[in-house]
């Protein structure tokens, strides 16, 4: 991800924050704006019902009560079929049923009902349902209390109010003595009937009332849906830039196992560890040294082929390589059939820890060239490797030396050279070591010393020693491997089985006894 993408997540992260915030706060600015605008609405629509039934109320008394009176001036009577008679005037219970029909026609939501389970003789049933008829009962026995009842429905909102309709003592007067009456025993206080006023909603006006919260929750909407895409836009370039950064790790990861192939584990680690810079850069430290060559290399070369020398070169090198790492040497470098390693950097256990490792290492090696030895004369080949090893230990300074654009880890000093030299004046299959190691060594070596040699750039006599066995037997080999004009020899003593062991013994004395037949033959 370059800078501009950096810059761009970290802009469109700081306007989606705000845009958050200005939800969060325009959230309770939209309630109250549609509690406002819901008030205001509520308060204007009861002053046009009240206004609309005030009005009502109004032409039916103009023209049902004072204009009748008017036309008809000292002929007024109150009774139920007023209108069949000039100058009467409806009785209470007649103008509630008909400001019942006039309100019903003026207002579409509001209903109005004046009924009753005792009508006059002359009159039609009135047809009451069975809410209206658990009302009725109710209030006969408590007529204190009104009896409201709601419903709501999938698209509009209702409510029934029933109030009780009581007699007066004008009514009970009229109604026990009226001969249409179908009661005549009412008392002050009795329910004749109720009215119900019944008012209906659709739920879209109200809906539609918090048109504020839902321009917010349009908003909001419209901002999530936004937001979703912009994170699953950047979560697609997350996840192209996941799989490109894997693509590159397995590249790193796949490049660095390769680099690690040219320089030694120990640095490797070190450099991507973070613990050494890249960078020009000496010490100079005590270290234990290790150079070994093979005797007679050239000769071999000329006697096999190139591929199987190559082949063999590369197995001896790889046997040798693991043996180094196992016993914590630093691989410096291959020089043809050469190997340098060194003990005491970039880690070291200590002077005497470094050297005592370095031996075993030697020792070890011997050992398995001997085993490889024997395996490569089973495949033909008559004249396999022997090396010599010569191992010493002093200061030498070690880094980083080279160029800024060609570097090489590596030491140099006079006692590297001193190593190289002792390698050459070992026997071939020997280990020879300088008294500075011997010093070093002595309590886990048995070795002689050989005589002393002069080298050009160390000012002192140097006495070497060549290495007879280690002393704890610890890296002692099972297998005894010999070979020479007439004499093949492999002993392998680990596999050896213990009722062989008088079989082995029986063959070797054989051979001592062919041995010292032969000797007066040749003195002869």
């Amino acid at each position: 991800m370059d800078k501009s993408d950096t810059n761009n997540l970290r802009a469109r992260g700081w306007w989606t924050g705000l845009a958050i915030a200005a939800l969060l706060l325009g959230l309770p600015l939209a309630v109250w704006l549609d509690l406002t605008s819901l008030a205001d609405a509520a308060l204007r629509r009861q002053a046009s019902d009240l206004n609309s039934v005030i009005k009502s109320v109004r032409h039916y008394y103009a023209a049902n009560v004072v204009g009748r009176i008017l036309a008809h001036p000292g002929q007024v009577q109150v009774i139920h079929d007023y209108e069949n008679v000039p100058g009467a005037i409806p009785i209470p219970a007649t103008l509630s049923l008909e400001l019942g029909k006039v309100i019903g026609e003026q207002q579409s939501n509001i209903t109005y009902r004046f009924v009753s389970d005792y009508p006059f003789a002359n009159r039609a049933p009135h047809q009451l349902d069975a809410f209206e008829r658990d009302a009725l009962a109710a209030l006969r026995k408590d007529a204190s209390e009104n009896i409201v009842s709601a419903s709501a429905s999938l698209f509009s909102d209702s409510v029934r109010l029933v109030s009780p309709v009581t007699m007066a003592p004008a009514c009970v007067a009229c109604h026990n003595t009226h001969p249409e009456s179908p009661k005549r025993d009412w008392k002050v206080g009795d329910v004749r009937g109720i009215q119900e006023v019944m008012i209906t909603q659709p739920i879209a006006a109200n809906l539609f009332s918090f048109k504020f919260l839902l321009a917010y929750f349009v908003l909001t909407a419209v901002c999530g849906v936004s937001f979703l895409t912009m994170q699953r836009r950047q979560s697609q370039k997350i996840v192209a830039m996941n799989r490109e950064l894997e693509t590159n790790n397995d590249f790193l990861a796949s490049l660095s196992m390769k680099i690690s192939r040219y320089i030694p584990p120990q640095i490797y680690k070190s450099i991507f560890s973070g613990q050494k810079d890249v960078t020009i850069h000496t010490e100079r430290k005590k270290l234990t040294i290790f150079f070994s060559d093979i005797q007679n290399f050239t000769a071999t070369t000329e006697r096999l082929q190139p591929e199987l020398i190559t082949q063999l070169l590369n197995e001896y090198f790889t046997e040798m390589s693991e043996i180094a790492h196992r016993y914590g040497g630093t691989i410096d470098k291959f020089i043809g059939d050469a190997m340098l390693i060194f003990f005491g950097d970039p880690e070291t256990k200590g002077d005497r820890a470094d050297a005592q490792a370095c031996v075993r290492m030697a020792w070890a090696m011997q050992r398995r060239l001997s085993e490889l030895n024997a395996k490569w004369r089973a495949a033909g080949i008559e004249q396999p490797f022997r090396s010599r090893i010569g191992i010493n230990s002093g200061y030498c300074n070690v880094g980083n030396f080279g160029s800024a654009d060609r570097m090489d880890y590596t030491i140099i000093g006079a006692e590297a050279n001193l190593a190289a030299r002792l390698q050459s004046i070992a026997e071939p299959g020997g280990i020879v070591i300088s008294y500075e190691t011997y010093a070093l060594v002595s309590d886990v070596v048995d070795a002689h010393a050989l005589p002393s040699i002069t080298m050009k750039g160390i000012s002192r006599e140097v006495v070497p020693y060549a290495v007879d066995h280690l002393r704890d037997g610890s890296e002692a080999s099972a297998v005894v491997i010999e070979k020479v004009p007439g004499f093949d020899f492999r002993l392998d003593t680990a596999a050896v089985a213990a009722t062989d062991n008088d079989r082995v013994r029986a063959v070797l004395l054989q051979a001592l006894s062919s041995l010292d037949r032969r000797q007066p033959k040749a003195a002869e």
